[in-house]
């Protein structure tokens, strides 16, 4: 029998190796993919165009408007002599903040009283305006703890001295790339096999297959193993990309690593095998893999948390593969971790997977006879 396994295996991935459009869903949009995603999808906060009111013009005022435009977070666009501009460059989206230095700045700092600055925020994209609040507010507490330290002022009581575990930089990239080697692996595997049976049935060969000495579970092994060769190599290649170009430190166990991406792969490969099942056409598998991916990605965690979802949504994630190996991954790149760890995110998926492949198995099986 695994013989007959074997010789169908290898059928499968020279089938695959042999065509170009299989040759370059594998390598072309993997590589455009992650270099997409490792440098465009980041929450890092560069060159933000800001505009200047200074109403003071002291020293003070001065000293502290150097700190916004030395800091590669903020770009001055435009320096206004009144605020008859500030709501025009806002609404044309020239700029993304107005910083207004107050008349009574330097003098208000001199004696020792509340000085009022005042920043306005294009708040059409609320999160990027947090992130703009935060580092502005930055920048102006840097400013007077060293006006106060200049000026022999006892400096405030309480200071915060802030620590971040795990990614002391805080570093989008920290959290991105990680979630790439999830969302890359779960993509090609997906694709390589849904498209598996629907290419045979529409080359023919489906029915030769048939035929043959294999038995239908022999078929459906032999149809999944290649997705599990291709979807590790293609997570191997992610995992090298974002240790190597991205700098994403691999601190945990790599073994633990590739466990939880093996369970993660076969639970994708019962999907894959059961659109390819279910449909006819390789344009049909290509549209019910796009089907499952979206919400997949959406409802995994990558981008947005899961804790901030509705509750009724929170229990559907469940049954989400996705979302345990996002875990996984990032706990073995960022935490250290290893199998002890990861063993909550494991389980679930290995009885993803067992359904998963039961369910491609009988719809399998149902469409053979």
């Amino acid at each position: 029998m695994w013989r007959q396994i074997l010789a169908l295996l290898v059928k499968e991935l020279l089938a695959v190796l042999r065509d170009p459009r299989s040759r370059m869903v594998l390598i072309g949009p993997p590589l455009i993919q992650l270099m997409v995603f490792g440098y465009a999808a980041t929450f890092n906060l560069n060159h933000v165009p800001i505009a200047i009111y200074d109403q003071d013009h002291s020293l003070a005022s001065r000293d502290l408007i150097a700190r916004f435009t030395g800091s590669p977070t903020f770009t001055v666009k435009d320096v206004l002599d009144s605020a008859r501009r500030v709501n025009e460059l806002i609404d044309s989206r020239a700029v993304q903040m107005v910083l207004v230095v107050d008349p009574r700045f330097a003098r208000d700092l001199l004696t020792h009283q509340p000085a009022p600055i005042q920043i306005i925020l294009d708040g059409r994209n609320s999160n990027t305006a947090l992130l703009i609040e935060g580092y502005a507010n930055s920048i102006v507490s840097r400013f007077a703890l060293h006006w106060a330290e200049q000026h022999g002022i006892r400096a405030p009581p309480a200071t915060l001295d802030m620590r971040a575990l795990y990614n002391p930089t805080l570093s989008s990239t920290w959290f991105i790339v990680p979630g790439i080697v999830a969302l890359l692996t779960e993509v090609e595997t997906l694709l390589v096999v849904g498209l598996s049976v629907a290419r045979e049935r529409e080359m023919g060969t489906f029915d030769q297959l048939l035929v043959t000495p294999l038995r239908p579970l022999d078929i459906l092994i032999g149809k999944g193993l290649p997705g599990l060769i291709i979807g590790l190599a293609e997570a191997s290649v992610v995992i090298a990309a974002a240790v190597f170009w991205f700098d994403v430190p691999l601190r945990g166990d790599l073994l633990a690593l590739y466990v939880g991406l093996a369970l993660f792969i076969l639970a994708i490969t019962g999907i894959g095998l059961a659109i390819s099942s279910l449909v006819a056409t390789q344009q049909q598998a290509l549209l019910g893999a796009f089907l499952f991916l979206v919400p997949s990605i959406i409802l995994s965690g990558f981008a947005t948390p899961i804790a901030n979802m509705p509750q009724w949504i929170q229990t559907l994630t469940l049954v989400n593969p996705m979302r345990y190996c996002l875990v996984i991954v990032r706990s073995v790149f960022l935490e250290g971790g290893g199998l002890p760890v990861i063993a909550a995110q494991l389980w679930p998926m290995a009885l993803i997977a067992l359904a998963t492949l039961t369910i491609a198995g009988w719809l399998f099986r149902k469409r053979a006879t």
